[in-house]
């Protein structure tokens, strides 16, 4: 196991190389930008989105601000009771919204079904799926599944997702004619996975797990989701498109399994590299609305823009090696 010390080390590593820049880039944002802005003047009627974890948390605020633009949002959440006060809260606030909750529990490949098999049933559209949902840094568990948790909660769960509702966004895509997009919520802690990246043999040792480099080793994951996916539906010729991002480093409820040590140490170095929830939101609203982004697909987002992840993503075999396992494990469920 990994002392305080290690812990904190390892995770404030990537934090202290994000102190804002508050000088706009490419896309005209920054690491300050909120999602409100981000999507400004963007009309986002007529699209329907799918947003997990969307009842904390950046989920909260990334269904709130698609809701305002005019998207009809379906909360996939695993608490629906704190799903239901979120959606009356978002009501409240934007009047005329259209959001509707849904039960979804990614650490369960029954429950992934159910939810994809529900939706279908509901004749629903899907233009946006937003794969935001996640944990962090959680002692060694196994899910339902047997599979360790982060890694079947964080990439497996949103996997098995995106492959049951892809016809729907390919259907939705050619009658709407309209661009597709799905968006992956990775980290800047995909930097710090096991050495060998994806330890395809070793998912559940128990004994060499390190809860920081299994939540890096998810996020890589999802990196490398996102890219495999939209060279796929580029070879397909389907108007989808597939990116992945940071969303920065933000104080939620992601933080639970940290001890008071690391808290300490995070709350001491917050006002000058943590975002707030809206800042926190942003860049998924970007990549999710912005029109900026038309086209883009396999690349990695941070602060609203294009930004450099780890070289082992450019690994295409790494990629389709990830992807035949995902496959391999979903099916055999």
């Amino acid at each position: 196991m990994q002392s305080s010390n290690q812990i904190s080390t390892e995770i404030l590593r990537p934090l202290k190389k994000k102190i804002p820049n508050k000088s706009q880039r490419a896309s005209g944002f920054s690491s300050r930008s909120t999602a409100e802005e981000v999507t400004h003047g963007v009309d986002g009627t007529g699209l329907t989105a799918i947003v997990t974890g969307a009842s904390s948390g950046i989920g909260v605020e990334t269904a709130r601000v698609l809701a305002l633009r005019g998207v009809h949002v379906v909360m996939a959440v695993r608490n629906t009771g704190a799903g239901a006060k979120v959606k009356e809260d978002i009501v409240k606030q934007v009047p005329g919204a259209k959001v509707d909750v849904m039960e979804l529990e990614l650490s369960s490949m029954e429950s992934v079904r159910k939810f994809a098999s529900e939706y279908k049933s509901a004749g629903l559209p899907l233009n946006l799926l937003i794969n935001n949902a996640g944990i962090m840094a959680c002692p060694f568990m196994l899910s339902k599944d047997n599979i360790e948790l982060q890694f079947a909660t964080n990439h497996l769960g949103h996997f098995l997702l995106t492959k049951l509702l892809l016809d729907t966004m390919k259907n939705t895509s050619r009658e709407s004619k309209r661009e597709g997009r799905i968006v992956n919520v990775s980290s800047e802690a995909h930097r710090y996975s096991y050495p060998e990246g994806v330890r395809f043999d070793k998912i559940n040792d128990e004994s060499s797990y390190s809860s920081i480099r299994a939540y890096g080793q998810s996020k890589l994951c999802n990196v490398l989701h996102a890219n495999e996916l939209a060279k796929q539906l580029k070879e397909d010729g389907v108007n989808i498109t597939a990116n992945s991002l940071h969303p920065g480093a933000i104080m939620t409820n992601l933080w639970g399994y940290f001890n008071s040590y690391l808290a300490g140490a995070v709350g001491a170095v917050a006002k000058y590299m943590v975002k707030s929830v809206p800042q926190g939101a942003a860049t998924t609203c970007y990549v999710a609305l912005n029109p900026q982004v038309a086209g883009v697909t396999g690349e990695y987002f941070s602060d609203s823009n294009i930004a450099k992840p780890i070289e082992l993503v450019k690994d295409t075999e790494l990629a389709k090696k990830l992807w035949d396992f995902s496959t391999k494990l979903t099916d055999s469920q």
